[in-house]
C-alpha cells in the first residue's frame, strides 16, 4: 500500500474515518464532503489506482466492494427507494483520490445527467 495514499492510510487506521461497514477485503466509510444525505465511499483494502488498473487478481476485492455497497444501502434505508453507485475514473471524471472507490449516494432524488 502506498504510504501517501489517503485511502490506504484510512484502511490502515492511520487516519480516522467514520466507518460504516468492513469486510476482509473492503472498507466502507462516510464521505467527509457528502454530495447527498447518504454518501458512503467503499474502497478495496488493497491499493488499486483506478478502474484501468483492475485485473483478475482483484475479483474478490471488487466483489466485496459491491457487497458492502449493498449492505450500506440496506443499513441506510435506501435499498428499496433507490441509490446511485459511481466509480469516477481519472481526473476528468472527478477522481480526487488515486485509489479505486465506489460512491454510494442516496436519500434524495438524484437527477440525470449528473454534473
Amino acid at each position: 500500500m502506498p504510504e501517501a495514499c489517503l485511502f490506504c492510510r484510512i484502511v490502515r487506521k492511520k487516519i480516522p474515518a467514520k466507518v460504516a461497514l468492513e469486510s476482509s477485503q473492503a472498507l466502507a466509510f462516510y464521505d467527509i464532503n457528502p454530495q447527498a444525505p447518504v454518501h458512503i465511499l467503499v474502497v478495496p483494502k488493497t491499493h488499486i489506482e483506478n478502474a484501468m488498473a483492475v485485473g483478475p487478481e482483484h475479483a474478490g476485492a471488487l466483489y466485496e466492494v459491491l457487497m458492502l455497497a449493498q449492505e450500506a444501502a440496506k443499513k441506510e434505508g435506501i435499498s428499496k427507494s433507490g441509490f446511485r453507485l459511481v466509480f469516477n475514473n481519472g481526473p476528468d471524471a472527478g477522481q480526487a483520490v488515486a485509489h479505486l472507490h465506489l460512491h454510494v449516494l442516496g436519500k434524495r432524488k438524484l437527477g440525470w445527467p449528473p454534473g
